[in-house]
């Protein structure tokens, strides 16, 4: 058992904990960020990086060696709808110079970003290192103990550990869950002989796909109504191949490489919120505090604008040198804790209610009843005139999301 001590020490190593680590390092604030896995390959973690992302990117210095890195930009994106091509989402309508959505594995993203923290010495990255639960006294949150029994003291414990937080469950904050009534399916078929075009989505009666243009293959997701996994498993896996294929009829050729569902991953798409965020000398971000849905692919953006969000406050409650009497300190900490919840959640807030909007419209199947093909005289008048005028609404509100951080 070791014992350790440092100004911040936060528990997950995503987006949003290694962030914020990064950002408190380049301050000169001393940080521990533990991630309970060797490494950061999860295949299924989310791919989408935003233009709001792309931004700091560029503002941290990091452009030159994220470019370097396999990625597939997008300057707008598809949905098929009963077979008919629109291009729903076009980010051209943005400020320059990140006018598109990058699609690059998430543990490239993390791995970029922790490369960047270890140029300073304030930041200390711990991989293998999983979080069993915090430490108190009087009343306050002052460290974390691990798997192997470590304990780390820390000014303020930050939970960026997922949707099941350990941390947060050790803290007794309970998140408000929303219900949602669909759930995905992740899988990957390689690219078809014929070319595909880039598209992220493809919906018709037979149901609702995304594909994500990897460099090598396609990572699929279909859209299920939850609790229906039993059932898909017991028509067997030659059904499902079969109803990928209908609802992507360019797949039809490759769905052969889904050898059983021991290759398709179950994600149970699940959105919640804290009412409170914080505890005194400790704070919850990402989704730890607030879990979001699948749809818009805005959970990795979300987890960074809180970092940045939290940054800002935070660094000068922390910043070294600071010579506030240690209550005083701790008053300050917990103060810019409350800032960051009340900064973040409007902005988190209307997103989910977008995101089960939306949900409600796919469970329903509407969407494939949007357009005919061919499309109706109607249709074709709403395609000519009200898509153009919603397509800069669609990319401020995807790109961007909701209030924006800046470093």
């Amino acid at each position: 058992m070791a014992t350790q001590s440092t100004d911040v020490c936060i528990a997950g190593g995503g987006p949003a904990g290694v962030m914020l680590g990064l950002l408190l390092a380049r301050a000169g604030v001393d940080v521990v960020v533990l991630e309970k896995h060797p490494d950061f390959f999860r295949d299924f973690r989310g791919d989408t990086v935003h233009p709001s992302t792309l931004n700091l990117i560029d503002a941290l210095g990091l452009r030159a060696r994220f470019d370097a890195i396999a990625h597939t930009p997008l300057e707008r994106l598809d949905v098929v709808l009963n077979g008919i091509r629109i291009h729903a989402v076009d980010f051209a309508s943005l400020p320059a110079p990140n006018r598109s959505v990058t699609l690059m594995p998430q543990w490239d993203l993390l791995d970029l970003l922790a490369d960047a923290g270890a140029q300073h010495p304030s930041f200390h990255l711990r991989m293998d290192a999983e979080v069993t639960g915090v430490i108190e006294r009087d009343g306050r949150v002052t460290g974390i103990r691990t798997r192997d029994g470590d304990e780390i003291t820390a000014r303020l414990v930050v939970a960026a550990d997922g949707r099941t937080s350990t941390v947060r469950r050790a803290l007794g904050l309970v998140p408000r869950e929303i219900p949602v009534d669909t759930d995905v399916l992740w899988f990957r078929v390689p690219r078809p002989a014929r070319p595909v075009p880039d598209t992220l989505a493809w919906a018709n009666r037979a149901g609702l796909a995304i594909t994500i243009p990897r460099p090598d293959y396609l990572q699929c997701a279909l859209l299920v109504p939850k609790g229906s996994l039993d059932a898909l498993r017991e028509a067997g896996i030659g059904a499902f191949r079969e109803r990928v294929g209908r609802v992507v009829p360019r797949l039809a050729d490759v769905v052969g490489a889904i050898g059983s569902f021991d290759d398709v991953k179950h994600l149970n798409v699940q959105i919640d919120r804290l009412p409170r965020w914080w505890r005194p000398g400790a704070l919850c971000i990402g989704d730890a505090a607030h879990a979001m849905s699948p749809v818009f692919g805005v959970g990795i953006n979300y987890a960074v604008q809180d970092a940045v969000a939290a940054a800002r406050v935070l660094i000068p409650a922390l910043r070294p040198g600071a010579s506030s009497p240690a209550r005083t300190t701790a008053d300050a900490v917990d103060a810019a804790c409350a800032a960051v919840q009340r900064r973040r959640a409007w902005a988190t807030a209307t997103m989910q209610r977008v995101q089960r909007a939306a949900h409600r419209f796919l469970g329903t199947g509407q969407v494939a009843r949007l357009l005919d093909n061919p499309p109706t005289r109607t249709q074709r008048a709403v395609l000519r005139v009200a898509l153009p005028l919603l397509r800069p609404v669609l990319a401020r509100v995807v790109g961007y999301g909701f209030r924006p951080e800046r470093l």
